[in-house]
């Protein structure tokens, strides 16, 4: 019983540290958010802090994984016939209010192309997760007619995927850069044409 104790303690403390560390990093950015910073703000160690997840990039990925379960369950809130589209639009448009774990999620994503990377495998299971979700989404749009018949769904995912992490490049560069509009434009690509008026 005390092991059962000690995991949901455990578990709790986890999910506080994750708190925390999204709104440190979202408030502050990722270069000033500190491993030292960000124990503070639990109350622990930093060889605490990281008694629960490891490393620093471990933290750092379960910090957006945390960030996609809470945007993923806000898209699923929308109105019961929000479509993927719907959903990444809304997606997109939130991401400038966090310039931080824009930062963060830009970084991170570059360093863990290194296969040895410890968040390699946390962004080799989010771009397939993606797809798998994306892809699925956009064929059961395309048997309704709301997305274009001729698409191939899974270059598709995989375009949309793309263009997200492209444009948090240029929204980082450049913060007037419309990240929102920009990802609007793409998904209008994306739906079937409208028929022409009859003359």
């Amino acid at each position: 019983m005390a092991r059962r104790g000690a995991y949901a303690k455990g578990v709790a403390k986890r999910e506080e540290i994750l708190a925390a560390a999204l709104d440190v990093i979202a408030r502050h950015g990722y270069g000033r958010a500190s491993v030292r910073e960000l124990a503070d703000a639990v109350g622990l160690s930093q060889a605490g802090l990281l008694h629960y997840f490891g490393t620093k990039e471990e933290l750092f990925a379960a910090v957006l994984r945390k960030r996609d379960e809470a945007d993923l369950a806000r898209t699923r809130d929308l109105s019961g016939a929000s479509s993927t589209f719907d959903g990444f639009r809304e997606i997109i448009g939130r991401n400038a209010e966090v310039p931080g774990l824009i930062q963060l999620y830009v970084r991170l994503s570059a360093e863990a192309t290194d296969a040895a990377h410890p968040a390699h495998a946390f962004f080799a299971e989010r771009t397939r997760s993606f797809r798998e979700l994306v892809s699925g989404d956009i064929r059961r749009m395309q048997a309704d007619g709301t997305a274009r018949a001729d698409l191939d769904a899974d270059q598709a995912a995989m375009l949309l995927l793309a263009a997200a992490d492209g444009l948090q490049v240029q929204w980082l560069m450049d913060p007037s850069v419309d990240m929102a509009e920009h990802v609007a434009t793409l998904l209008r690509l994306l739906e079937p044409p409208t028929p022409p008026a009859d003359a």
